[in-house]
């Protein structure tokens, strides 16, 4: 074997070749290894929850490109509804892409490490799903990273992105969606509404929950170790865990979005305490509201599922919105922790409680 010179490294200990997007590059893949490994954010969504929730969206499809930048053709549920859907929807153009192969093992038995990205315009009608490998394949030249030059430029072509992109990079990803002023519907976690990132795109109405919350199942890889709840092999030996609180996010209007509300409970202050760190009541259940209350309230983060932008205004949640406990109360008389709300016990102590979002009806004027 021949030997090869050594390679130079400058005083910072970086490469010749270490150019700042190489760094880039390197510093995303990272992240994105991390997402899918020690995070273990593969979680292959069902078709029938596909199916159950696209229902409610068939009119925004028509003649659109729609790109799943987060799905391995041969085996994703997503390609399998447009795909089949494609005439029906009467879409235009298909993309998928999907990150490359870290794990041998994966169910998808991928047989490369390479990122794949496939396109398909149609003319499959009356036969059922394509095979990704008629259509033709295409390795990409990067990793298939979202965030890769090559996935944005498919990124910019597209008009609306659906997916279940990886959990840990919820943040990250939203962001290049707004960016980029795309329309999107995707899988995440209710988790995300605590993010200050997401619940500032929440309350300045670019997104929203879509028309499903609550228990979704998801078909995970056989590296995936086994765990005592909401984990299961069925009998083909294929993993499966369960989220209670799995959700969709999108920016796509809904009917559900504009459902009223009803509301059947008086106000008066011993069912609605108020915090002692911020001038609001608490609101115990979204079924609690009261109809005749004009001021701030604070409500579970679950009433976004029954949000209606013309019925309540949302001015912010109790992250950032309480009186730091220091300031009320003695310490030693409070559970501390971050920002929350509380509401006294009434023996010189304090109940710290969970996150609370922050609205008032719209329909009543405040005195």
């Amino acid at each position: 074997m021949a030997e090869t010179a050594p390679t130079k490294t400058s005083k910072s200990g970086k490469k010749p070749s270490d150019s700042g997007a190489a760094v880039a590059s390197r510093v995303k893949n990272q992240s994105l290894g991390k997402a899918r490994d020690a995070k273990q954010d593969e979680f292959y969504t069902q078709l029938s929850d596909i199916e159950r929730e696209l229902k409610h969206y068939k009119k925004y499809f028509k003649n659109k490109v729609v790109y799943c930048n987060c799905d391995d053709p041969r085996v994703s549920n997503f390609f399998h509804y447009f795909s089949y859907n494609f005439d029906r929807l009467g879409l235009k153009k298909l993309v998928t892409t999907c990150y490359k192969s870290q794990h041998r093992d994966l169910f998808s038995q991928h047989d490369s490490e390479q990122a794949i990205h496939l396109a398909y315009c149609g003319g499959n009608a009356g036969t059922g799903v394509p095979d990704p490998e008629e259509i033709g394949i295409q390795y990409l030249k990067g990793d298939g990273d979202f965030r890769s030059e090559e996935s944005l430029a498919l990124l910019k072509e597209a008009d609306i992105v659906v997916t279940n992109p990886p959990f840990s990079l919820f943040r990250e990803y939203i962001a290049q969606l707004i960016q980029y002023d795309k329309k999107f519907l995707v899988v995440g976690n209710q988790n995300a509404i605590s993010y200050k990132e997401i619940f500032n795109h929440i309350i300045e109405n670019r997104m929203w929950l879509g028309n499903r919350s609550g228990d979704m199942a998801f078909q995970v890889p056989d590296h995936y170790e086994e765990r005592e709840t909401r984990f299961w092999v069925d009998e083909n030996g294929q993993k499966w865990r369960s989220l209670g609180n799995a959700c969709w996010f999108t920016n796509l209007d809904i009917a559900k979005r504009h459902e009223e509300l009803i509301l059947y409970k008086e106000y008066n202050p011993r069912d609605y305490p108020a915090y002692v760190n911020y001038d609001a009541i608490e609101v115990g259940k979204t079924s609690d509201i009261p109809a005749n209350y004009p001021g701030a309230m604070g409500v579970p983060v679950t009433f976004l599922d029954k949000y209606n932008p013309d019925q309540f205004e949302i001015l912010g949640s109790s992250r950032t919105l309480g009186q730091p406990m220091s300031q009320v109360a003695e310490r030693g008389s409070y559970a501390q922790g971050g920002p929350r709300f509380y509401l006294a016990n009434g023996d010189g102590t304090y109940q710290r409680l969970y996150d609370r979002i922050v609205i008032k009806n719209r329909m009543l004027k405040a005195s």
